[in-house]
């Protein structure tokens, strides 16, 4: 029941820095061409964690974090939580060896890797936690379970078909939510300005003739 598809890939092209696999069979070539397709409709704009339910009782689960997508994929039954904790954990790690083996430059290599796989040697430390994490059930993970703070019933939800069959860019879903609220300013702005003139179109000949005749008499009595 470990996670069975471990990938990391730089958000700006989906080029993959390191992928591993668990030595089990439920790795089905349908879910690898997956991983790529995910991988590369990431965008800088994409939501930072989203789980993305697939087919025979899998799920994908990513994080984002300085410009690295971390994907793993489990079996549907894993705990949600368990599996961002475990992404996490292999994000911290890996800037950690970067930054052991380069330095301040280790984004730079990031961003100027040229081939895929360039950071192969990390699979090792990938495949000690996917060790590590097999068991849900086991006290150290469910030690971190009952530990962990984070909320993630925030993390949003969709359906393979809808990330890649229609197209969608995963980058799209982080600017849902910005769209609405500026959708809704307009609307709250569009309400208020009728509103005015609703006002303006009703009492305003009144308010004309009621300056007209303050007009007419103080014409009359001051002039």
């Amino acid at each position: 029941m470990a996670p069975l598809l471990t990938s990391l890939a730089r958000t700006s092209d989906g080029l993959q820095l390191v992928s591993s696999f668990a030595p089990s069979q439920e790795v089905l070539g349908e879910h690898k061409d997956q991983a790529k397709q995910v991988l590369r409709s990431i965008g800088g704009r994409s939501v930072a964690k989203l789980s993305i339910e697939t087919t025979h009782g899998k799920s994908f689960h990513y994080l984002i974090r300085e410009g690295v997508c971390y994907l793993t994929l489990t079996a549907s039954s894993y705990p949600k939580r368990l599996a961002f904790l475990y992404l996490d954990e292999l994000a911290d790690l890996f800037v950690e060896n970067l930054a052991r083996d380069y330095g301040d430059q280790w984004r730079s290599q990031i961003d100027t890797a040229a081939r895929p796989y360039q950071f192969i040697k990390f699979d090792q430390v990938i495949q000690r936690k996917q060790k590590e994490y097999a068991d849900p059930r086991s006290r150290t993970n469910t030690t971190k379970i009952n530990e962990d703070l984070a909320d993630i019933q925030s993390i949003m939800r969709k359906n393979i078909e809808e990330v890649l069959n229609r197209g969608e860019k995963l980058e799209n879903v982080g600017q849902m939510s910005g769209d609405l609220v500026a959708r809704s300013k307009q609307f709250k702005w569009g309400a208020k300005k009728l509103g005015w003139q609703a006002m303006l179109y009703q009492y305003g000949p009144m308010v004309a003739m009621a300056v007209f005749v303050l007009f007419v008499l103080y014409l009359k009595f001051f002039w």
